[in-house]
C-alpha cells in the first residue's frame, strides 16, 4: 500500500504485504511502545480488523493477531492492559472517514485461514540480548542461553540451595508469564523434560524469577519472554509459514476505488495519492 495513518502515540504504515508500526516516543506513551519502537506485521499474522469508537472523541483501529502469530501476545496471554496493546491505533473522531477505507484495505488481504492459528510465528520478538532485574535474581538472554544470577536479599534458600541457573534454548519448551501489575508476577521457563517434581511456587523455582512489586517491569520482562518464545520454536522442528498470493474480487477492487474516490474528494487524500493507489489497485485485478 505505501500510505502512513498517524495516530496518537504510533503510526501505521500500509505496505504490500504488511503493517510497519512506529511508536511516538513521549512521556505519555506507555513504557511497552516506546520499548518496542516500531513492528512489522505481516498480513498473514492478522486474525481480525476492526474500528470501534474510542475515548473522548477518537476512533481505535485495531488489527487483532491471529493465535500463534506473534510471541509477544502469546507470551502476553490476555494479561495487557487495553492502552498497552501494540495492535490498537487511537486516532481524532474526524478521522473515521480514513480509518474505515484502511480497514476495509487490510480486511480485503486477510488471509483465508485467518480465523485459524497460525503454523508458526510471523511476527518478529524484540533481539536479544536483554535482561532485566528480578525481586530475588537476575535474568539475561543471549540468544542461546537464558541466565538466572540469585540475589543476596530476595531468592529464597531453595534457589540457592540450587545455585546460579543456564538454560539451553534447547532444552526449552515455551515461557510462563504472569504479569508484574498482579501481586505474585513471575517469569518461568518451562523444560522440555519437565516432570511432576517441579515446584507449584515460582518463588522455589529455579527456573523461575519473581517479579515483586518494582521489579521485571512490562516493557522489560514482556519483550524478554517473547525473545525466548521465538528462540525455543526456532530450536525445534516446526513449518515456515507460508505467504499466499491470489487476486482480488473485480467487485472488491471497485468499491475500494470508489471509496478511495470519496477519501480524494474530501480533500482526505492528494491528486498524487489517488492516482497512485488506483493503479495499484487496478493492478491487482
Amino acid at each position: 500500500m505505501g500510505d502512513v495513518l498517524a495516530g496518537i502515540q504510533a503510526t501505521w504504515e500500509f505496505e504490500s504485504d504488511s503493517v510497519l508500526i512506529r511508536f511516538e516516543r513521549g512521556h505519555r506513551t506507555p513504557k511497552l511502545f516506546q520499548a518496542l519502537r516500531e513492528r512489522r506485521i505481516p498480513h498473514e499474522a492478522l486474525a481480525s480488523v476492526t474500528l470501534t469508537p474510542g475515548k473522548r472523541g477518537t476512533v481505535v483501529l485495531h488489527a487483532a493477531p491471529r493465535s500463534g502469530a506473534d510471541p509477544l501476545m502469546e507470551a502476553a496471554a490476555g494479561q495487557l492492559k487495553e492502552e498497552s496493546d501494540p495492535y490498537r491505533l487511537v486516532l481524532p473522531a474526524e478521522r473515521e472517514t480514513l480509518a474505515e477505507y484502511y480497514r476495509d484495505e487490510l480486511r480485503a488481504v486477510l488471509p483465508p485461514d485467518a480465523d485459524q492459528p497460525s503454523a508458526r510465528y510471523a511476527v518478529a520478538a524484540p533481539s536479544p540480548p536483554l535482561s532485566f532485574k528480578a525481586y530475588d535474581g537476575k535474568a539475561s538472554f543471549d540468544g542461546r542461553r537464558v541466565d538466572f544470577r540469585w540475589s543476596w536479599t530476595g531468592a529464597s534458600s531453595a534457589k540457592w540451595k540450587a545455585g546460579d541457573q543456564s538454560f539451553a534454548v534447547g532444552e526449552l519448551s515455551g515461557v510462563e508469564w504472569r504479569t508484574p501489575e498482579a501481586l505474585d508476577g513471575y517469569l518461568r521457563l518451562l523444560r522440555r523434560s519437565q516432570d511432576d517434581t517441579r515446584p507449584a511456587k515460582a518463588d522455589q523455582d529455579p527456573a523461575a524469577v519473581l517479579f515483586g512489586l518494582r521489579n521485571g517491569p512490562v516493557h522489560e520482562s514482556l519483550p524478554f519472554a517473547a525473545a525466548v518464545l521465538e528462540s525455543v520454536q526456532r530450536s525445534g522442528p516446526a513449518p515456515v509459514m507460508a505467504l499466499r498470493a491470489g487476486r482480488r474480487d473485480p467487485a472488491d477492487i471497485a468499491e475500494r476505488i470508489r471509496h478511495l474516490g470519496e477519501l480524494h474528494q474530501a480533500g482526505l487524500v492528494t491528486d498524487e495519492e489517488f492516482s497512485s493507489k488506483k493503479a495499484e489497485l487496478l493492478s491487482e485485478l
